[in-house]
Protein backbone atom coordinates (compact mmCIF):
# COMPACT_ATOMS: atom_id res chain seq x y z
CA UNK A 1 0.00 0.00 0.00
CA UNK A 2 1.24 3.45 -0.89
CA UNK A 3 2.59 5.07 2.32
CA UNK A 4 1.52 8.47 1.00
CA UNK A 5 -2.11 7.38 1.37
CA UNK A 6 -1.54 6.45 5.01
CA UNK A 7 0.89 9.00 6.48
CA UNK A 8 2.10 8.31 10.01
CA UNK A 9 0.19 9.99 12.80
CA UNK A 10 1.86 13.23 13.82
CA UNK A 11 1.07 16.41 15.71
CA UNK A 12 -2.70 17.07 15.96
CA UNK A 13 -3.97 19.52 13.34
CA UNK A 14 -5.34 21.85 16.02
CA UNK A 15 -1.90 22.12 17.66
CA UNK A 16 -0.32 22.94 14.31
CA UNK A 17 -2.96 25.60 13.68
CA UNK A 18 -2.37 27.15 17.10
CA UNK A 19 1.37 27.29 16.49
CA UNK A 20 0.90 28.95 13.09
CA UNK A 21 -1.72 31.40 14.40
CA UNK A 22 0.46 32.56 17.29
CA UNK A 23 3.43 32.91 14.97
CA UNK A 24 1.34 34.95 12.52
CA UNK A 25 0.06 37.14 15.35
CA UNK A 26 3.62 37.85 16.44
CA UNK A 27 5.03 38.51 12.97
CA UNK A 28 2.12 40.66 11.82
CA UNK A 29 1.33 42.66 14.98
CA UNK A 30 4.21 41.94 17.42
CA UNK A 31 1.93 40.48 20.08
CA UNK A 32 3.76 37.45 21.43
CA UNK A 33 1.67 34.67 23.00
CA UNK A 34 4.00 31.89 21.90
CA UNK A 35 5.19 31.18 25.43
CA UNK A 36 1.86 31.30 27.17
CA UNK A 37 0.70 28.05 28.74
CA UNK A 38 -0.63 26.00 25.83
CA UNK A 39 -3.67 24.57 27.63
CA UNK A 40 -4.89 28.06 28.49
CA UNK A 41 -4.29 29.40 24.99
CA UNK A 42 -6.09 26.43 23.45
CA UNK A 43 -9.11 26.99 25.67
CA UNK A 44 -9.27 30.70 24.83
CA UNK A 45 -8.87 30.16 21.10
CA UNK A 46 -11.67 27.61 21.11
CA UNK A 47 -13.88 30.20 22.79
CA UNK A 48 -12.82 32.80 20.21
CA UNK A 49 -13.77 30.48 17.36
CA UNK A 50 -17.18 29.88 18.87
CA UNK A 51 -17.91 33.54 19.57
CA UNK A 52 -16.32 35.10 16.48
CA UNK A 53 -17.93 32.70 14.02
CA UNK A 54 -14.90 31.10 12.34
CA UNK A 55 -14.98 27.49 11.21
CA UNK A 56 -11.32 26.85 12.01
CA UNK A 57 -8.20 28.44 13.43
CA UNK A 58 -6.79 28.55 9.91
CA UNK A 59 -9.75 30.67 8.82
CA UNK A 60 -9.23 32.94 11.82
CA UNK A 61 -5.53 33.27 10.98
CA UNK A 62 -6.29 34.24 7.39
CA UNK A 63 -8.72 36.94 8.50
CA UNK A 64 -6.32 38.16 11.19
CA UNK A 65 -3.52 38.64 8.68
CA UNK A 66 -5.65 40.71 6.34
CA UNK A 67 -8.00 42.61 8.66
CA UNK A 68 -6.43 44.47 11.63
CA UNK A 69 -9.89 44.92 13.15
CA UNK A 70 -9.87 41.22 14.02
CA UNK A 71 -6.86 41.80 16.27
CA UNK A 72 -8.79 43.86 18.80
CA UNK A 73 -11.49 41.23 19.09
CA UNK A 74 -8.98 38.39 19.41
CA UNK A 75 -6.99 40.16 22.13
CA UNK A 76 -10.11 40.27 24.28
CA UNK A 77 -10.05 36.46 24.31
CA UNK A 78 -6.30 35.99 24.64
CA UNK A 79 -5.92 38.40 27.57
CA UNK A 80 -7.77 37.73 30.80
CA UNK A 81 -9.92 40.70 31.86
CA UNK A 82 -11.44 39.26 35.03
CA UNK A 83 -10.76 41.29 38.16
CA UNK A 84 -12.41 43.32 40.89
CA UNK A 85 -11.43 46.06 43.27
CA UNK A 86 -9.53 44.93 46.38
CA UNK A 87 -9.59 41.40 45.06
CA UNK A 88 -8.32 39.08 47.80
CA UNK A 89 -8.80 41.64 50.59
CA UNK A 90 -6.19 39.99 52.82
CA UNK A 91 -3.55 40.90 50.22
CA UNK A 92 -4.39 44.61 50.51
CA UNK A 93 -4.67 44.40 54.29
CA UNK A 94 -1.15 42.93 54.39
CA UNK A 95 0.10 45.79 52.22
CA UNK A 96 -1.62 48.33 54.45
CA UNK A 97 -0.35 46.84 57.71
CA UNK A 98 3.06 45.41 56.81
CA UNK A 99 4.34 47.07 53.63
CA UNK A 100 3.11 50.65 54.01
CA UNK A 101 5.29 51.30 57.10
CA UNK A 102 8.32 50.62 54.90
CA UNK A 103 6.98 52.69 52.01
CA UNK A 104 6.60 55.66 54.33
CA UNK A 105 10.39 55.83 54.66
CA UNK A 106 10.80 56.83 51.00
CA UNK A 107 10.56 60.52 50.06
CA UNK A 108 8.80 59.52 46.84
CA UNK A 109 7.35 56.28 45.53
CA UNK A 110 6.89 54.51 42.23
CA UNK A 111 4.51 51.57 42.01
CA UNK A 112 4.02 49.38 38.95
CA UNK A 113 0.71 47.58 38.36
CA UNK A 114 1.73 45.09 35.66
CA UNK A 115 -1.17 43.58 33.74
CA UNK A 116 -3.60 46.18 35.06
CA UNK A 117 -6.53 44.84 33.01
CA UNK A 118 -9.52 47.19 33.33
CA UNK A 119 -7.97 49.13 36.20
CA UNK A 120 -9.64 47.58 39.22
CA UNK A 121 -6.33 46.83 40.95
CA UNK A 122 -4.96 50.24 40.03
CA UNK A 123 -7.84 52.06 41.71
CA UNK A 124 -7.53 49.76 44.71
CA UNK A 125 -3.91 50.85 45.14
CA UNK A 126 -4.75 54.52 44.55
CA UNK A 127 -7.47 54.45 47.21
CA UNK A 128 -5.27 52.58 49.69
CA UNK A 129 -2.44 55.05 49.16
CA UNK A 130 -4.83 57.97 49.55
CA UNK A 131 -6.12 56.57 52.82
CA UNK A 132 -2.55 56.12 54.03
CA UNK A 133 -1.64 59.66 52.89
CA UNK A 134 0.94 58.45 50.39
CA UNK A 135 -0.81 59.08 47.07
CA UNK A 136 0.46 62.65 46.69
CA UNK A 137 4.06 61.44 46.59
CA UNK A 138 3.46 58.30 44.53
CA UNK A 139 3.65 57.77 40.79
CA UNK A 140 1.76 54.71 39.60
CA UNK A 141 2.47 52.90 36.35
CA UNK A 142 -0.49 50.92 34.97
CA UNK A 143 0.47 48.67 32.07
CA UNK A 144 -1.22 46.06 29.91
CA UNK A 145 -0.90 44.67 26.40
CA UNK A 146 -4.60 45.06 25.64
CA UNK A 147 -5.44 48.59 24.39
CA UNK A 148 -9.14 48.10 25.15
CA UNK A 149 -8.33 47.24 28.77
CA UNK A 150 -6.09 50.29 29.11
CA UNK A 151 -8.87 52.50 27.75
CA UNK A 152 -11.27 51.08 30.34
CA UNK A 153 -8.73 51.68 33.09
CA UNK A 154 -8.22 55.29 32.01
CA UNK A 155 -11.96 55.98 32.10
CA UNK A 156 -12.52 54.39 35.51
CA UNK A 157 -16.14 53.52 34.71
CA UNK A 158 -17.67 50.30 36.01
CA UNK A 159 -21.11 48.68 36.16
CA UNK A 160 -23.13 49.67 39.22
CA UNK A 161 -23.91 46.02 39.93
CA UNK A 162 -20.23 45.38 40.69
CA UNK A 163 -19.94 48.07 43.37
CA UNK A 164 -21.43 45.99 46.18
CA UNK A 165 -18.60 43.46 45.86
CA UNK A 166 -16.04 46.28 45.54
CA UNK A 167 -17.38 47.85 48.74
CA UNK A 168 -17.29 44.61 50.69
CA UNK A 169 -13.73 43.91 49.59
CA UNK A 170 -12.65 47.43 50.51
CA UNK A 171 -14.06 47.06 54.02
CA UNK A 172 -12.42 43.66 54.51
CA UNK A 173 -9.10 45.06 53.32
CA UNK A 174 -9.04 47.51 56.21
CA UNK A 175 -10.43 50.51 54.36
CA UNK A 176 -10.43 53.66 56.47
CA UNK A 177 -13.25 55.42 54.62
CA UNK A 178 -16.38 54.59 52.68
CA UNK A 179 -15.74 53.52 49.10
CA UNK A 180 -18.63 55.76 48.02
CA UNK A 181 -16.40 58.76 48.70
CA UNK A 182 -14.36 57.88 45.61
CA UNK A 183 -17.01 57.56 42.91
CA UNK A 184 -20.20 59.10 41.59
CA UNK A 185 -23.05 57.19 40.02
CA UNK A 186 -25.35 57.75 37.09
CA UNK A 187 -27.88 55.29 35.68
CA UNK A 188 -26.24 51.85 35.80
CA UNK A 189 -22.62 53.05 35.95
CA UNK A 190 -20.20 54.56 38.45
CA UNK A 191 -17.15 56.63 37.60
CA UNK A 192 -14.20 56.88 39.96
CA UNK A 193 -12.80 60.27 40.93
CA UNK A 194 -10.32 61.60 38.37
CA UNK A 195 -8.06 62.66 41.24
CA UNK A 196 -7.21 58.98 41.66
CA UNK A 197 -5.74 59.06 38.14
CA UNK A 198 -3.74 62.26 38.42
CA UNK A 199 -0.64 60.35 39.55
CA UNK A 200 -1.02 57.49 37.06
CA UNK A 201 0.89 56.77 33.85
CA UNK A 202 -0.97 54.37 31.55
CA UNK A 203 1.21 52.48 29.10
CA UNK A 204 1.22 49.57 26.67
CA UNK A 205 3.84 47.15 27.98
CA UNK A 206 4.49 43.46 27.31
CA UNK A 207 6.18 41.21 29.85
CA UNK A 208 7.11 38.97 26.92
CA UNK A 209 9.40 41.28 24.96
CA UNK A 210 9.55 44.77 26.53
CA UNK A 211 12.23 46.01 28.90
CA UNK A 212 12.23 47.65 32.33
CA UNK A 213 11.19 51.30 32.17
CA UNK A 214 11.39 52.56 35.76
CA UNK A 215 12.82 51.86 39.21
CA UNK A 216 9.98 51.08 41.60
CA UNK A 217 9.48 50.39 45.27
CA UNK A 218 6.53 48.04 44.68
CA UNK A 219 5.48 45.86 41.75
CA UNK A 220 2.10 44.16 41.79
CA UNK A 221 1.49 41.54 39.10
CA UNK A 222 -1.21 39.14 40.14
CA UNK A 223 -2.82 36.29 38.24
CA UNK A 224 -0.85 37.03 35.10
CA UNK A 225 2.10 34.63 35.26
CA UNK A 226 -0.17 31.62 35.77
CA UNK A 227 -0.80 31.87 32.02
CA UNK A 228 2.92 31.81 31.15
CA UNK A 229 5.17 28.81 30.58
CA UNK A 230 8.16 28.40 32.90
CA UNK A 231 10.75 30.31 30.78
CA UNK A 232 8.39 33.27 30.37
CA UNK A 233 7.66 33.30 34.10
CA UNK A 234 11.41 33.58 34.70
CA UNK A 235 11.67 36.42 32.21
CA UNK A 236 8.87 38.34 33.92
CA UNK A 237 10.42 37.84 37.35
CA UNK A 238 13.72 39.08 35.94
CA UNK A 239 11.99 42.26 34.82
CA UNK A 240 10.46 42.73 38.24
CA UNK A 241 13.80 42.14 39.95
CA UNK A 242 15.53 44.67 37.71
CA UNK A 243 12.79 47.26 38.18
CA UNK A 244 12.71 47.04 41.98
CA UNK A 245 14.89 49.23 44.14
CA UNK A 246 16.91 47.48 46.81
CA UNK A 247 14.49 46.16 49.37
CA UNK A 248 11.54 46.78 47.04
CA UNK A 249 8.39 44.67 47.23
CA UNK A 250 6.76 42.28 44.76
CA UNK A 251 3.15 41.08 45.02
CA UNK A 252 2.02 37.98 43.10
CA UNK A 253 -1.22 36.05 42.77
CA UNK A 254 -2.26 33.29 45.15
CA UNK A 255 -1.16 30.54 42.74
CA UNK A 256 2.10 32.21 41.69
CA UNK A 257 5.58 31.99 43.19
CA UNK A 258 9.18 33.02 42.65
CA UNK A 259 10.28 29.45 43.32
CA UNK A 260 11.64 27.32 40.47
CA UNK A 261 12.55 30.45 38.49
CA UNK A 262 16.00 31.64 37.49
CA UNK A 263 15.55 34.55 39.91
CA UNK A 264 14.32 32.72 43.00
CA UNK A 265 17.40 33.75 44.98
CA UNK A 266 16.73 37.43 44.28
CA UNK A 267 13.66 37.46 46.53
CA UNK A 268 12.75 36.61 50.09
CA UNK A 269 9.26 35.90 51.39
CA UNK A 270 7.89 38.92 53.23
CA UNK A 271 4.25 37.90 53.78
CA UNK A 272 4.20 34.26 52.76
CA UNK A 273 0.46 33.64 52.89
CA UNK A 274 -0.28 36.65 50.65
CA UNK A 275 2.59 36.04 48.19
CA UNK A 276 4.35 39.30 48.96
CA UNK A 277 8.10 39.15 48.41
CA UNK A 278 10.98 41.51 48.96
CA UNK A 279 14.02 41.96 46.79
CA UNK A 280 17.22 40.98 48.54
CA UNK A 281 19.63 43.80 49.29
CA UNK A 282 22.50 41.87 47.72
Amino acid sequence: MDAALNPPAGEPVEDIEIHLLLEALYRRYHYDFRHYARASIKRRLRQALSQMGFASLSALQDELLHDPAVLTRLLDYLTVQVSEMFRDPAYFRAIREKVVPHLRTYPSLKIWIAGCSGGEELYSFAILLHEERLLDRTLLYATDINPTALETAQKGIYALERVAAFTQNHQRSGGRTSLSEYYSGAYDRVVFDKKLRERVVFSDHSLVNDAVFAECQFVSCRNVMIYFDRPLQSRALGLFKDSLSRGGFLGLGSKETTRFSDHADAFTEFVREEKIYRRRDT
